[in-house]
């Protein structure tokens, strides 16, 4: 019995997974620089978006933003 996965076959499964993760990080990159302020340091968003994957964007869009009128 042969248990080895082979990358060729995670690769379809990774790879759009990969794909949400970039975009969503460039979009939170992108708001926090455009941000006049935000709840914390820019720089702590920015490290949090950079090395927490997938829940580092999310959580700049949930937490991060203030929302001034």
């Amino acid at each position: 019995m042969n248990n080895q996965i082979e990358l060729s076959d995670i690769l379809p499964i990774i790879a759009p997974i990969i794909v949400i993760q970039l975009i969503l990080m460039v979009i939170a990159l992108v708001l926090c620089a455009k941000a006049e302020s935000t709840r914390g340091p820019k720089l702590m968003w920015v490290l949090i978006i950079i090395f927490v994957n997938i829940f580092g964007p999310i959580a700049f869009f949930i937490a991060g933003r203030r929302n001034e009128r």
